[in-house]
C-alpha cells in the first residue's frame, strides 16, 4: 500500500456534513424508504436520488404538482425525529477542534433545523456560521451554497477548499471556483474524480491542520493508492 502526502494551502475549509463529518445514512435510508413506499416509488432508487441534495428537490422531481412544502415538512420532521445511528465519522471531531476559529464552516443540503440536530447528536462542534438548504435558493450541484459559505467567512471561494463525498457536491465546489477534497473509497472514488475532485482521501483522518502561515492555513492530505 502506497500513500502520497501533499501540503494544501487554504484560507478556509468548507465541509459538507452528511458523509463527510457524520454518518446519517441509516436514518436517511429509513426515512426515505418509508416515504418512497408510501408513494409507490422504488425505495433503493429514491434513497440514492435523495442523498447529497435538498430533500425539496427530490420531492419536486418525484411528485410534480404535489404540495411540495407539505411533503418536505413531513420528511424533515421524520429525519429530525430519527437520530438512531447518527455518529461522527473518523477524524471529523479531531480536525474540527484543530482548526482556527472563523476559518471553517459547514455547507449542507439539510435544513438548518435538521443540521443542528444531527451535529448535536454526533457530538460535533457547530461552526460560527453555517449554510443550509434554508439559506440558499439553489442547492448542490449549483455553486450557490459554496459561494455563499465563502462570502460569509470573508474569503473568495477560489481560496477555499471544499470537502465532499458525492459527485454533486464536488461539482458544486468546483463550479464555485474552489479546490475539492473528495471523501470516499472503493467504487465511490471514480465518481469523485470524474466530478473533478483535486484529492481523494478515505476520511478526515487523512486531512490534518499543520499551521497558519501568512494568513493561510497549511494542511496535509494523505492519499492512498489502494482506494
Amino acid at each position: 500500500m502506497g500513500k502520497k502526502e501533499e501540503t494544501v494551502r487554504a484560507r478556509a475549509l468548507l465541509f459538507d456534513m452528511d458523509g463527510v463529518l457524520l454518518n446519517s445514512i441509516p436514518a436517511v435510508t429509513r426515512v426515505w424508504r418509508q416515504w418512497a413506499e408510501e408513494h409507490g416509488f422504488d425505495p433503493a432508487e429514491t434513497v440514492e436520488r435523495a442523498h447529497g441534495r435538498p430533500s425539496l428537490t427530490t420531492v419536486m422531481e418525484l411528485l410534480p404538482g404535489a404540495d411540495y412544502a407539505a411533503e418536505n415538512r413531513v420528511i424533515e420532521q421524520r429525519e429530525i425525529a430519527d437520530l438512531a445511528g447518527v455518529e461522527p465519522l473518523p477524524g471529523a471531531s479531531e480536525l474540527l477542534r484543530s482548526l482556527p476559529a472563523g476559518r471553517w464552516t459547514i455547507v449542507t443540503s439539510a435544513t438548518r433545523a435538521l443540521a443542528e440536530v444531527r451535529l448535536q447528536a454526533a457530538g460535533l462542534k457547530l461552526p460560527e456560521t453555517m449554510v443550509t438548504a434554508t439559506d440558499v435558493k439553489e442547492g448542490k450541484p449549483h455553486p450557490e451554497p459554496y459561494l455563499t459559505a465563502a462570502a460569509k467567512l470573508g474569503f473568495p471561494a477560489s481560496e477555499c477548499v471544499v470537502a465532499e463525498d458525492v459527485p454533486a457536491g464536488v461539482t458544486a465546489g468546483k463550479a464555485a471556483g474552489a479546490r475539492v477534497i473528495g471523501i470516499g473509497s472503493g467504487a465511490r472514488v471514480e465518481g469523485l474524480r470524474a466530478a473533478g475532485a483535486d484529492w481523494v482521501v478515505e476520511d478526515l483522518r487523512r486531512v490534518r491542520f499543520a499551521r497558519m502561515r501568512d494568513g493561510w492555513m497549511e494542511l496535509t492530505t494523505e492519499e492512498r493508492d489502494d482506494l
